[in-house]
């Protein structure tokens, strides 16, 4: 009789909220593959374990990584040019119930500092640290990063060639002074990146490296001291700073700049072992992901056509080969699949992109700058401004395919709904929200009574467990 009681209740409070979200557009989950793929070797080390718990990532993009707005009075409008709305808790909440562990914020600086040595705003600052917050106070990794302050319009802030090496160095090392001291409580879910894609803005090898070409060598060699730099920098500030890690790009964050001879990862100080992570960016295959059709680019991808795999795991097993078999850590920090009308393509290539690179024991952030519609970079997962996702099937097809990283057995945490090891208030608004969904499909997470079935007889359960009635919930 209690438990008819306790489902007639949880029913009447679901029948009562359900009408307003008919129009919640389904998932078709039969658009995510079956995917079977080797599980390679990876060292046990704390590294590893570290970049295996970030799990799965996503970008805050197009946010505070604005820059050069100048039509702007006021600077913390910067955060809303270009995606026209602010950041709010619940865009990160709604990320988190989804199955996303980690968020990238990428921050451009140069258009919010003032006077010889690079004063940040108070402002831009506190904004920034209270988005960083918004994720923290979730349980989530972070990482914020210098973004679009390298440009050949204004080397003044930096620039990776030898010519303006000394203005680039006194950048660096000022903005991550300050940024470091501002964060140097936080624990570990913050992460530190040195910058972005940094490259030679307007030269012929921009976006791509010829081994032999002095520019290119003499750009990796500059960014090899500005990512030194950075490091002593940070470590210098001390407090949680001293040892947490830091993530450090090659040239324009491409694998190749990674994993060309000329490269070399900085030097830590004395008693910190491998805290520097690997950062690469990688929309491959390019005339799938990133090219516009109407520039050569294609709209097909399936996990059946092995040319596609290859093109896809190809990069990955020579970061696998350099890096995350030798116990270095690697993260790509950016990936996607711009909107070309092709959802079963993106999907495939999303999920497969997943597990490929967590086989290889690497995680990834999608890049999401919430563009949907136009014919420009459309990477929108998720609607801002109604905090739900346009496209449910490729995050659910990431979700799916995190799996542990090869770091520990395939168990299944009942009511851990969004794969963060923990079972709480965001689980169970999560769960909420799938049973709201008519057109939900069975997920076994969710069945805390193992009967085949996600009922409101579950969400009781787990109501009952985050009160403290029921003490344990199965394990598989």
């Amino acid at each position: 009789m209690k438990k008819i009681t306790v489902f007639l209740l949880c029913f009447l409070m679901l029948f009562t909220v359900i009408q307003p979200v008919q129009n919640v557009s389904a998932a078709d989950s039969s658009l995510i593959p079956d995917i079977q793929i080797q599980q390679m070797n990876i060292p046990d080390n704390a590294a590893m374990k570290f970049v295996n718990n970030l799990k799965l990532g996503w970008n805050l993009g197009n946010t505070f990584d604005a820059f050069n707005c100048y039509w702007l009075t006021n600077e913390l409008d910067y955060e809303s040019s270009w995606v026209g709305i602010k950041t709010t808790k619940a865009m990160i909440d709604a990320i988190k119930q989804k199955g996303f562990n980690a968020v990238r914020i990428p921050v451009s600086w140069h258009d919010h500092v003032s006077g010889a040595d690079y004063k940040i705003s108070d402002a831009w600052m506190n904004r920034v640290k209270e988005v960083v917050d918004y994720c923290i106070d979730n349980k989530m990794y972070v990482i914020i990063n210098i973004h679009h302050d390298n440009d050949n319009t204004y080397p003044a802030y930096f620039y990776p060639n030898s010519a303006n090496l000394d203005t680039s160095k006194k950048y660096i090392s000022s903005i991550w002074k300050q940024i470091a001291t501002k964060f140097a409580d936080y624990d570990e879910h913050l992460i530190m990146e040195a910058m972005n894609e940094p490259r030679m803005v307007g030269h012929t090898n921009e976006w791509w490296i010829d081994p032999n070409n002095a520019d290119c060598i003499d750009s990796i060699k500059s960014i090899n001291q500005l990512n030194q730099v950075f490091v002593d920098t940070v470590r210098a500030t001390g407090g949680n700073n001293a040892s947490r890690y830091l993530m450090c790009p090659g040239y324009c964050a491409s694998a190749e700049g990674a994993t060309n001879s000329n490269f070399k990862l900085p030097t830590d100080k004395d008693g910190v072992v491998n805290k520097i992570i690997v950062s690469v960016h990688a929309y491959t295959p390019w005339n799938f992901a990133l090219q516009a059709n109407s520039e050569g680019g294609i709209s097909t991808w399936s996990i059946d056509d092995s040319n596609s795999v290859n093109q896809t795991k190809g990069f990955m097993d020579t970061l696998y080969s350099k890096y995350t078999s030798q116990g270095i850590p690697v993260v790509i920090g950016e990936f996607g699949a711009r909107d070309k009308s092709n959802l079963k393509a993106r999907v495939e290539f999303a999920s497969y992109y997943v597990a490929a690179a967590r086989a290889r024991g690497i995680s990834c952030f999608w890049w999401d700058n919430n563009a949907f519609t136009g014919t420009g970079e459309l990477f929108g997962l998720l609607d801002r401004a109604t905090c739900q996702f346009k496209y449910v099937e490729i995050a659910d097809g990431m979700v799916k395919y995190v799996g542990d990283g090869g770091q520990t057995g395939n168990e299944i945490v009942y009511g851990d709904y969004n794969k963060d090891g923990n079972v709480d208030a965001i689980d169970f608004a999560g769960f909420k929200m799938y049973l709201l969904d008519s057109q939900h499909t069975y997920n076994e997470v969710l069945d805390l009574n193992v009967d085949n079935t996600v009922d409101a007889v579950d969400f009781a359960i787990m109501k009952q467990y985050l009160l403290g009635v029921v003490t344990e919930l199965p394990r598989k």
